[in-house]
This record gives C-alpha cells, sequence and structure tokens, in this order.
C-alpha cells in the first residue's frame, strides 16, 4: 500500500450527506461546532472529523497493518482466540465472521490490538502479537491509540454536557487506565469477483461501543439514513476522520444519541479492483459498567420514560455485552439463525434496543 494511488471516490453513486466538524473548535468550546456535533451525534449518529492531528500516526499504523497481513496465514492464525473465549485482541481471519443470520461470511481479515495492551506494553494485559506488531508498538501504535482515545474522550465530555450529565460522567465511564474493550483495528479487504453485488465484506451492524474513529483508503463504508430503507456511500474526504456513535452511548442517552446501522461493501466503481484498508479505534466502556441510561440528567430520564418500558435496561455489563457480540459473530459458535441474533446489538431495531 505504501505509494499507491488509488482511482478517486466516485462522484456518480448515491452518498449520505455528512457533517464536518472542526475539532480544534470544538476543544475551543465552540458553540456553533458543538451544536453541529450534537445535530449530527442525535440525528444520524455519523459525522466528518477534520483538524484531528492524527494524518502521520494513520499512515504509520497503516505500514504497520501492511506488513502483519503480509505474514504467512498459518503464523497470523496463531494470534486468533477469539471464538473460543470471546476475547475480541488478535487476528481475525478471512470469513471466520458471518454477515448475516444465513451464515454467509465476512470478506474481510483484520488485526485487534487493545488499547489495555498497548498501554501495558511490554506486558501483556491481553495477549501476545505478531512481531510486526511488537516491532511498531512503541513508536507508531502506542502514540494512535493515545492521541485516538484523547479525541473520543474529548467528544464524550461535549456529549456529556449536552446531555444535562454532571461534569465527567461519560469520562469517569472510559478510564484508560481500567480494563475495557478499547481497541485499535487495522482491516484488509481483498478484491472480490463479486463487485457489482450487494454481498457485503462486513454485515450491517451497530458497532459495540461508545465513540469510533475512522480511516479509509478506499470507499465501501455505507450507511442506512434513519426512516428509510436505501443504504448509501460515505464518501472520503482527503483528511478527515469519520466518527460514528455506537450501542453504548445510545443506551447511556436512552436513544437520545443515535447508534446507527452501516455495513462495508466492496469499493465502488475503478477501487474495486484494489485491496481495501481500514483502521479504527473504538472507545469502549470499562468492563464492569452496567449499560443502563443515565437518569441523573432529566434530558435522558424523560427520553427514557417516553420509550417503551425495559427497552434501554439491558441488565449487562460493557464486558459481558460484547463478549456475547464477538463470540456469536463467528463461523466456529453458529448454530443456526439464533447465533446471529444473540450477536446483535442495537440494529435490529434501527438504532434503538
Amino acid at each position: 500500500m505504501p505509494g499507491t494511488t488509488f482511482p478517486p471516490f466516485p462522484d456518480d453513486v448515491a452518498t449520505v450527506p455528512l457533517l464536518i466538524i472542526d475539532y480544534e473548535l470544538i476543544k475551543t468550546g465552540n458553540v456553533k461546532e458543538i451544536d453541529t456535533l450534537w445535530n449530527a451525534a442525535t440525528q444520524i449518529g455519523f459525522w466528518y472529523l477534520k483538524n484531528h492531528g492524527v494524518d502521520e500516526e494513520v499512515n504509520k499504523m497503516f505500514d504497520m497493518g501492511v506488513e502483519m497481513m503480509d505474514l504467512p496465514l498459518e503464523e497470523k492464525i496463531k494470534y486468533d482466540k477469539g471464538a473460543e473465549t470471546g476475547v475480541s485482541a488478535g487476528y481475525k481471519a478471512l470469513g471466520a465472521s458471518a454477515i448475516d443470520e444465513t451464515g454467509a461470511r465476512d470478506h474481510a481479515e483484520f488485526l485487534n490490538i487493545a488499547q489495555d495492551d498497548a498501554l501495558s506494553y511490554p506486558i501483556p494485559a491481553r495477549r501476545t502479537y505478531p512481531g510486526p506488531v511488537n516491532a511498531r508498538m512503541e513508536s507508531t501504535i502506542v502514540p494512535f491509540i493515545r492521541k485516538s482515545a484523547e479525541i473520543n474522550l474529548t467528544l464524550l465530555g461535549v456529549l456529556n454536557d449536552r446531555l444535562g450529565l454532571p461534569e465527567g460522567t461519560l469520562g469517569n465511564k472510559h478510564l484508560i487506565d481500567r480494563p475495557s474493550g478499547s481497541e485499535a483495528r487495522c482491516i484488509k479487504s481483498p478484491p472480490t469477483q463479486e463487485i457489482l453485488s450487494e454481498k457485503a465484506s462486513i454485515g450491517a451492524h451497530t458497532d459495540f461501543g461508545s465513540l469510533s474513529f475512522l480511516h479509509n483508503r478506499l470507499g465501501g463504508l455505507q450507511v442506512l439514513p434513519p426512516g428509510t430503507n436505501t443504504w448509501k456511500y460515505v464518501k472520503l474526504i482527503p483528511g478527515h476522520a469519520i466518527c460514528n456513535i455506537g450501542d453504548a452511548l445510545a443506551i447511556f442517552s436512552a436513544g437520545i444519541l443515535r447508534s446507527n446501522v452501516h455495513r462495508v461493501l466492496p469499493p465502488p466503481k475503478r477501487q474495486a479492483s484494489f485491496d481495501r484498508w481500514s483502521l479504527v479505534f473504538f472507545t469502549r466502556p470499562e468492563n464492569s459498567v452496567i449499560l443502563e441510561p443515565l437518569t441523573v440528567s432529566q434530558m435522558v430520564k424523560d427520553a427514557k420514560a417516553s420509550a417503551p418500558e425495559g427497552r434501554y435496561d439491558t441488565g449487562t455489563s460493557a464486558g459481558d455485552w460484547f463478549k456475547r457480540r464477538v463470540m456469536n459473530r463467528r463461523i466456529k459458535n453458529r448454530k443456526g439463525p439464533e447465533t446471529w441474533k444473540e450477536s446483535q446489538g442495537t440494529e435490529h431495531t434501527g438504532g434503538l434496543v
């Protein structure tokens, strides 16, 4: 991938008009920019983020991903334990996960690096990693994770205040020195002969955690706008990350913040003949945090009261919620359509539990 020139994103495919948020303005407390972020987070749950300052780290992470994915499969597969244990950290092979209730297989391989492991390196908190990962842990991976976590926590702080929560409420559920499912993921989807079909590389889903911070090298990400049944691509804008709300924030806010359904298809048009690379950092609550509405906020309390009884009372911790979803996506654990149902978060109800 280094030095590769990709065809531009095509102008003749349907795209979703996401709002653009300037991170530098968010950090200064600019009221207009915060209003724009709030609108994005409550209406579609996706937005572009510019001036985030992580471009150098992103490029280095993609270089690390190429080195990792070039290893022989028999070497990479040594670091895959997700099907047996529900641990997300490590390697997932092409086709190892289901994309729908029929058991159709995904078309992506990826490496997850736990935030816990990066920040405790060289002492493993979750697991060990292949050589190319260890070689770049301190120079590349740790800086990327620290900067990404800082950005997501800053955005969480803004959303915390707009929800009317006591200062630091959301931040205290995402402390980086506590065990959590937060992780960096590098994804490779090779070209497929089914580029003109609707076969997804990664099936329709909502994200497990609170906030996702995404960087793509090609198109393919699609969002299902609320109230419609028509998928639309997210157009790539150079220098802009793509951010989105996950299930945990939807539950904490009793549906005020939207965890929206999305999927990944092969890249559109001329881009389809290239490997598709993505990089994402997921901020997730600490494993012990119970997923329930934060009714200390009157806004959230009112939203919960107007929803069907029990809709947002999951009765589970963030760690158990995450483990259930990881294990039930894996083909090795598939028993039938009920396994797929057990892998779901809020996507089966359009972003509402």
